[in-house]
């Protein structure tokens, strides 16, 4: 991420550092709000605005994946940047990255099917996961 800001001439500010430090370490796909959390006691002055900022310049460089959802609390994905199956619990709003061997395979069929050439695609399941159904067990 850093090296592709310098490459497009970005200056690489302290903020913009732990903004991207953060998506690149983060397996659980934070939010703006939850990425601003995080870094308050940092940079108190920081806003929310400008992490969305820095957010919206890395995912236009390609370096970040951006789920959105209907209720507008939009997910932030650094480790993979690019399109891959989300499993989201209903619930906690946990959201985790499978590994599915037959996605290649359905996107072939996919292709085969439609007569489309897959470019991008979203691919999510919805679930409760273990921790809230222990929960309620």
């Amino acid at each position: 991420m850093i090296q592709k800001l310098r490459d497009h001439g970005y200056k690489i500010t302290h903020q913009r550092l732990a903004i991207a430090r953060i998506l690149a370490d983060s397996e659980g796909h934070p939010s703006v709000e939850n990425i601003h959390i995080q870094l308050k006691e940092a940079f108190p002055t920081m806003s929310i605005a400008t992490v969305y900022r820095n957010i919206v310049l890395i995912k236009s460089l390609g370096e970040v994946l951006e789920l959105g959802f209907p209720d507008g609390s939009n997910r932030y994905d650094g480790n993979k940047p690019y399109s891959h199956p989300h499993v989201i619990c209903i619930r906690c709003k946990r959201i985790v990255d499978p590994d599915l061997d037959s996605l290649d395979e359905m996107k072939k069929e996919v292709s085969l099917e439609t007569g489309f050439k897959i470019m991008n695609h979203r691919l999510d399941f919805f679930g409760v996961c273990s921790d809230c159904m222990a929960e309620t067990a």
